[in-house]
């Protein structure tokens, strides 16, 4: 699993890409940072969605994404239990073979 740095550090280090001298390389700006370039590349792409600048899905609207999902599968889950129940409660309502019923 990817290491995770916190939010005030990427956010740093994009900052300090975006604002680099001509000359100064992204690859040196990462090493400074202690990341992988690429780790940099994406923390700078995801920057530019988030701002707008690029197309794509920004962090708020992937975060919301994610938790309507995790909703959805809760409630399916819930859905199954209910469905198991409301059958075998109907199953018990039933009457067996052999009934004593006169």
């Amino acid at each position: 699993m990817p290491k995770s740095y916190p939010r005030e550090f990427r956010d740093d280090a994009v900052r300090v890409a975006r604002n680099r001298e001509p000359g100064v390389t992204i690859e040196q700006i990462a090493t400074d940072f202690g990341v992988h370039t690429m780790t940099l590349q994406k923390w700078l792409q995801r920057a530019a969605v988030d701002d707008g600048s690029k197309p794509g899905t920004s962090g708020t609207v992937s975060a919301g994404l994610r938790e309507a999902q995790k909703r959805i599968r809760l409630l399916e889950q819930e859905n199954e239990v209910l469905r198991r129940a409301a059958a075998y409660l109907s199953q018990a309502n039933l009457p067996g073979k052999g009934s004593t019923r006169s």
